[in-house]
């Protein structure tokens, strides 16, 4: 594929290129000197950008955690509000879950690049509002405010949330149920989150 950049933007050009061949072959198949040639300059030059592979790999993978946060957004904006807002607020877990789960099997490539590697053991913070951990933590504490959760039990749930929706979505990219029929996967997939809306 090729990636043409104007003069001032090979940076920009670069992470393209990679977000590019991420898409279609995964955070494995994401090498500079591949990058490079791509945006038709030589490998050198990408080291003006970053410092080698593993930051490039850090950027395109915050970039995918933004796509899915992206998507997550969009599915919970086009929800109906009932007039019930403690209905509305586990509806908006619901929904979240599932956008997790679409994103990763439709975009199994941005998925696997988004968590498959990292160099940082830190979580997104509440500073950085566009990432799924982030919209995570809104969602449950909306349910929070609303009274359908206490604060003793919102304590850590979204470690318990994430580890369930992310198992599924793994399971279903990578693992053994990945040849799963499509028309069986939202049910499988409605059964984990009515489990851990259960467990909260």
């Amino acid at each position: 594929m090729n990636i043409p950049y104007h003069h001032g933007h090979l940076r920009e050009a670069l992470v393209e290129s990679a977000m590019a061949t991420a898409r279609l072959e995964g955070p494995d198949a994401v090498i500079l000197r591949a990058v490079t040639r791509d945006a038709g300059v030589s490998p050198n030059a990408a080291y003006r950008h970053f410092a080698d592979r593993d930051q490039l790999i850090e950027v395109i993978a915050s970039r995918c955690r933004e796509n899915l946060a992206e998507l997550i957004e969009t599915r919970l904006a086009q929800m109906t509000v009932g007039p019930d807002p403690v209905v509305t607020a586990w509806e908006r877990l619901r929904v979240a879950g599932r956008a997790y789960v679409e994103f990763a099997v439709t975009e199994p490539g941005w998925f696997r690049t988004a968590f498959g590697f990292s160099r940082s053991t830190e979580l997104p913070t509440a500073s950085s509002q566009r990432n799924p951990f982030t919209l995570l933590n809104n969602t449950l504490d909306e349910l929070v405010a609303v009274g359908a959760l206490t604060v003793e039990r919102r304590a850590r749930a979204e470690y318990a949330a994430w580890s369930g929706v992310h198992g599924i979505a793994t399971l279903l990219v990578d693992g053994p149920l990945r040849g799963l029929p499509t028309d069986e996967r939202a049910p499988i997939v409605g059964k984990v989150i009515e489990v851990i809306i259960a467990g909260l």
